[in-house]
């Protein structure tokens, strides 16, 4: 062969090996964006089993709490209260061992203090207040609207437990589905 001819043969198995690489570029490109995991915020995925369990709560809470009004006067306020409490029991145990073969574990706990500085701040004093006087009792927050007991919130503290580390937080939930 001669010397030409192998550079023609060289410059066509480069001019190829060029084509078949921009061709391929969109799919290395493609790949490297959807395809590899570990480029994902890890925060916003630590966050993820937190912000489940709040809305859990909030579902669980408003489930709880939907006719204590109808079922429970101001003077058997305590009773709601416990009905509340036993209502949400058995959620809060689903809640702690839904993801338990995920890694992931909750540990929830009643939080009387956060109770109590709603029961404060949803219940003002004075003449111009709409309905009676609140109480948190246990992490439960009710309030007397025309002799019925009527639940405000429930404070609750919950400790999630990753492979990535634990995180805590605070929730008081609401019975309407907002949490504070």
């Amino acid at each position: 062969m001669s010397g030409r001819s192998l550079s023609r043969r060289g410059q066509v198995v480069l001019a190829a090996a060029a084509a078949i690489a921009v061709a391929l570029s969109p799919l290395v490109l493609a790949y490297l964006q959807l395809g590899y995991h570990d480029d994902i915020d890890a925060a916003g995925e630590f966050d993820a089993p937190a912000a489940n369990a709040e809305r859990f709560l909030s579902r669980a809470v408003h489930a709880a709490a939907t006719d204590v009004p109808e079922t429970h006067t101001w003077r058997n306020r305590s009773d709601a209260v416990a009905a509340v409490r036993s209502r949400l029991a058995p959620r809060l145990d689903t809640l702690a061992a839904a993801r338990v073969e995920a890694g992931i574990a909750y540990n929830i706990t009643y939080n009387r203090t956060a109770a109590t500085r709603r029961a404060a701040e949803q219940c003002p004093r004075g003449p111009a207040r709409q309905f009676g006087r609140c109480e948190a009792a246990r992490g439960v927050v009710v309030q007397n609207r025309a002799n019925r007991t009527h639940v405000l919130a429930v404070a609750l503290d919950v400790t999630v437990t990753t492979e990535r580390g634990r995180t805590g937080m605070t929730v008081v939930v609401e019975p309407t589905g907002d949490t504070g």
